[in-house]
């Protein structure tokens, strides 16, 4: 029998192999298909998974914010997920998911968990464009690539948005600081799967005067960089002519950013472009396996002013 340091240790190692456990579980009937379909989230995220205790209703909370759970002391927000995503339960809803995110804790109201499954990021495809409105980053192939059993993978970054909207702006320019001075004809190159969080970012770079080029995938930065590379050389140039830093998320359809940042330090082309790491997957595990693949920097959604720090730092390295 396995022990508890042992099933740590292997999703420890999940992140030197691009793979991920994912739990799925179920929001109740689809309003516009009247089934139940499954829905994904990654293991890491998830601090416990608790029957439905009891609920205390926050008065003028936004709608899809059931109120409030004191769970040992700590007092933690539950957001209504199947109301977010348009479904309706059969049963009523059964589960809290206790989640990490971000450097906040938040509770999810789910109808049922089915399982946890080990998959490879291969598996997992981009939904980008489609009708699900921005709440789902990517569908998983749950039983391989002739699989037609798919698990959509949720955005929680654009859910806690709808469900907890701040009065702030994400990114307040005159918080930011003056603008960076880049080797001219460099950029940033950027990756990360959701749409909330790439609008952030971009409104970040543009605050702090970095031209970007943006992917939605660590396979795509990674394509991206190996082109910009070859035809650096055709003009004589070095990639470090086109590129000044890699900004990259963590959890991405195709590659994860620890296996893009793995690739990246590990070709002598692009060993000494700096790497920042910019994720909600917060947690010293976490930081410790970004040291692990030799990533320059590791921040925590978003909180853009911090983002900026360390952007600064590593560029300064550099320049």
């Amino acid at each position: 029998m396995q022990t508890i340091q042992q099933e740590i240790d292997e999703r420890t190692n999940l992140t030197s192999s691009n793979k991920l456990e994912l739990l799925l579980f179920r929001l109740g009937d689809d309003a516009n298909l009247d089934r139940s379909e499954l829905f994904g989230i990654n293991v890491f995220k998830i601090r416990e998974i608790i029957p439905m205790p009891a609920i205390t209703a926050v008065a003028g909370s936004p709608a899809h914010m059931m109120g409030v759970v004191d769970l040992r002391g700590q007092i933690i927000p539950v957001i209504n997920l199947p109301a977010i995503a348009g479904c309706t339960p059969r049963t009523g809803l059964n589960i809290l998911l206790i989640t990490e995110y971000a450097r906040s804790t938040q509770a999810f109201a789910v109808e049922s968990v089915e399982d946890i499954v080990r998959l490879d990021w291969r598996q997992v495809l981009s939904a980008e464009g489609n009708a699900a409105g921005g709440m789902v980053t990517s569908l998983a192939r749950l039983d391989g690539d002739n699989s037609d059993r798919l698990a959509q993978v949720l955005d929680v970054e654009t859910i806690l948005r709808q469900a907890m909207p701040s009065s702030e702006p994400a990114v307040d320019p005159a918080n930011i600081g003056p603008a960076v001075d880049i080797k001219p004809g460099t950029v940033i190159l950027a990756a990360d799967d959701s749409v909330i969080a790439r609008t952030m970012i971009e409104q970040g770079l543009e605050a702090m005067g970095l031209p970007y080029l943006m992917c939605k995938t660590g396979k795509e930065a990674w394509d991206q960089l190996q082109a910009i590379s070859a035809k650096a050389q055709d003009e004589g140039k070095t990639v470090h002519d086109r590129i000044a830093l890699v900004l990259t998320d963590l959890e991405m359809p195709e590659m994860d950013g620890f296996t893009l940042t793995r690739n990246i330090k590990q070709d002598p082309r692009f060993s000494s472009i700096p790497v920042v790491i910019h994720s909600s997957l917060t947690g010293s595990t976490n930081e410790a396996h970004v040291k692990k693949v030799g990533a320059d920097a590791y921040v925590a959604k978003f909180v853009a002013e911090d983002l900026a720090d360390a952007l600064r730092h590593a560029l300064a390295k550099v320049h």
